[in-house]
């Protein structure tokens, strides 16, 4: 039993974990981080899933970054480096005729389309910056007279009024509404909505026609819409969080995983190891997503009952699964260039192909024909694959974590649906590959922790944001056990590697809130 009285320990080593340690340590706090796995990262890792190719297995694109945190924790000098930056988005057609995204401007669609675009890109913009400046706040509490948290809901208030009166009515508007109407409304070009859709549903179990949709693509626009590949994969950028935090003084511990938060009386005192060792701390600070926190980690026997049923019901069953192609060589797009190929690449034709994939989520079966979200980093990073040879990961979309029938008998088919459908946008890509992996919901969840499997560790609507994620009464990383702390994306803001809950937690720690 380790003398620690004033030692903080934080579960999970994932991106998140590891910026609120590094923060910590910074400030003079004694902190070690426990990871269960062999690696650090949690689902932004870099692994290697067959011979000589590895992937980004969990996130494989960076867009959410905080730049202020990437500043403050020199993560360049911890090894970060972007291998391409500023990806432009493809909507690819089977016929050829892709529309090109990048920024305001779309290519392939009628003039018409392109001045919608630009007027479309910037009302987002203004309101996806209006939420990204909400990521570094610890939100305000509810039904409180507390100063602090007046102040903070006025300055809420504020910055929506400051939009101006015709831009603060459009997003008041439609920030709650769906996707589908808002796009249906401003564009025609069928590829150019369904390639902005996807925004707004890509993880999510939502359609195009759910409401929440709308808010959902402002949240994934919120760190500038700049999509990145690192070099050497997700697993980097982890990793220079964790170099981050080591260089702090902080303490990591890999292939160590907590059975459970120890109490003395109503106050944590430390956390039993899965080997037996107990480790005394002042508080826990955990990354790890809320039900996995209070339901498994600490027991539902040891909080107030309303609370518990509280967590009970945050929703968090995952509808992503991750399509993973070792390829022996680079797969032919229609009447794509070859540098094209390297870019963010979706497979979403229309709005109505999106919701009527997201159909057949709604009864427990996987979609007939998902929606992609494709990289192939390869192209950009030379590393990750023998020479000559290439990675192709996609996102695919619905994919429940509770499939009727269950996995076990139907994912090898659902893997090669998913093979198929990319080769009609790519003819020959299935003679090209050498071996494919699909890690769907239940996996995520084995392989990362994930409860349900849900990438962002629980929805991201309205309902489950700001001031009510993950539920209220923890809120502010604060929990209703004394010493117990969340930082993990299950909190504000929410999902992607941004780094700002392990940051926000940090300072509510520092702050005494």
């Amino acid at each position: 039993m380790t003398n620690a009285s004033e030692s903080t320990v934080v579960i999970g080593a994932g991106h998140n974990g590891l910026a609120c340690a590094a923060y910590l340590a910074r400030a003079g706090h004694q902190v070690t981080v426990l990871e269960a796995a062999d690696s650090v990262g949690g689902a932004a890792c870099t692994q290697e899933f067959a011979p000589g190719f590895r992937v980004s297995a969990g996130a494989h694109l960076l867009y959410l970054l905080d730049e202020g945190i990437r500043k403050e924790l020199n993560l360049e000098s911890h090894g970060l480096a972007i291998a391409r930056q500023d990806l432009e988005t493809i909507s690819l057609d089977t016929g050829g005729q892709h529309v090109r995204i990048r920024g305001e401007n779309a290519e392939g669609v009628s003039a018409a389309d392109q001045g919608a675009m630009r007027e479309y890109h910037r009302l987002m913009s203004r309101f996806a910056s209006l939420i990204g400046g909400l990521h570094g706040r610890i939100p305000p509490r509810l039904g409180t007279t507390e100063r602090q948290d007046l102040l903070s809901l006025a300055r809420l208030g504020w910055d929506i009024r400051r939009l101006g009166r015709k831009d603060m009515r459009e997003f008041l508007r439609i920030a709650g509404i769906n996707v589908y109407d808002v796009l249906q409304e401003k564009f025609e070009s069928e590829l150019l909505k369904g390639a902005l859709s996807l925004d707004g549903t890509l993880g999510t179990f939502l359609g195009t026609r759910s409401n929440n949709s709308v808010f959902c693509a402002m949240h994934r626009m919120s760190g500038g819409n700049r999509y990145a590949i690192p070099a050497g994969g997700m697993g980097a950028v982890s990793d220079a969080f964790a170099g981050a935090a080591t260089a702090a003084g902080a303490g990591i511990r890999t292939g160590t995983r907590v059975k459970r938060i120890m109490l003395d009386f109503d106050r944590v005192s430390g956390v039993e190891l899965e080997n037996g060792e107990h480790l005394e701390a002042q508080r826990i600070i955990s990354s790890a997503d809320p039900k996995t926190t209070f339901m498994g980690l600490l027991g539902a026997r040891n909080l107030e009952a309303g609370f518990a049923h509280k967590v009970r019901n945050i929703r968090c069953k995952g509808y992503a699964a991750k399509l993973h192609l070792a390829l022996d060589g680079l797969p032919e797009f229609t009447d794509l260039e070859t540098v094209m190929t390297g870019e963010r690449l979706l497979i979403a034709p229309s709005l109505q192909y999106v919701e009527h994939a997201f159909n057949h989520a709604k009864y427990g079966e996987a979609s007939a024909e998902p929606v992609m979200e494709i990289s192939i980093p390869t192209l950009h990073d030379h590393s990750l694959a023998p020479e000559g040879k290439h990675v192709l990961s996609a996102v695919v979309q619905w994919v429940p974590y509770e499939l009727k029938g269950g996995w076990q008998d139907q994912r090898s088919a659902f893997c090669d649906r998913a093979i198929d459908l990319l080769a009609g946008y790519a003819p020959g890509i299935r003679e090209q590959v050498l071996h494919a992996e699909l890690l769907t919901p239940v996996d995520i969840e084995a392989r990362f922790g994930n409860s349900g499997g849900h990438w962002h560790n629980g929805e991201l609507s309205l309902d489950q944001s700001m001031m009510m994620r993950p539920v209220p009464g923890a809120a502010q990383y604060a929990t209703p056990v004394d010493g117990l702390w969340l930082c993990g994306a299950g909190s504000h803001p929410g999902g992607g590697v941004m780094g700002c809950a392990g940051r926000n937690a940090a300072n509510a720690v520092l702050q005494g809130a």
